[in-house]
């Protein structure tokens, strides 16, 4: 991977990930996805900007296929072009709780369920993220948007 050009977003905006895209892996690459998998989940920790990207690949890690471990080997890709990239808490005169949501509505082409997420800001500080795949089909975007805002808003309750 020394030698991979890095790239400026952890996920490509074109392709969509599905179960049929790209060819099966052998069972040692398998293995081998779902160790890195891990560890970009592990990574997820402190670092926000790949949350989503990670939630996507974690959704294929019973069966990963050559352009889900493209996806993978693109994340390592963007981790190298931002290594100096963290999360630092500062002195913030505000003690204001904000939140912000997002959805991408049917964004899975397989089943057509959204992934939502969201990030909390104590102050100018960011205390909490998250991306989850929602657990139903919305039939509208709205629909959507408010089971994401609702997660949000849970999670400052």
């Amino acid at each position: 991977m020394e030698n991979y050009k890095s790239v400026t977003t952890p996920m490509s905006v074109i392709e969509k990930l599905s179960k049929t895209l790209g060819d099966s892996l052998s069972v040692a690459e398998g293995s081998k996805y779902r160790s890195i998998v891990g560890a970009l989940q592990y990574l997820t920790l402190t670092r926000p900007d790949i949350a989503f990207s990670v939630n996507k690949v974690c959704q294929f890690l019973h069966s990963p296929t050559s352009s889900h471990w493209t996806a993978v080997k693109r994340i390592l890709r963007y981790l190298k072009h931002t290594s100096t990239v963290g999360l630092s808490i500062r002195r913030s005169g505000s003690t204001l709780v904000s939140a912000f949501s997002d959805v991408d509505w049917a964004g899975c082409a397989d089943d057509r369920r959204s992934t939502g997420g969201f990030a909390v800001f104590f102050g100018s500080n960011l205390i909490s993220w998250s991306s989850k795949k929602q657990v139903t089909v919305s039939r509208s975007n709205t629909k959507s948007k408010y089971k994401s805002l609702a997660n949000a808003t849970a999670e400052i309750i």
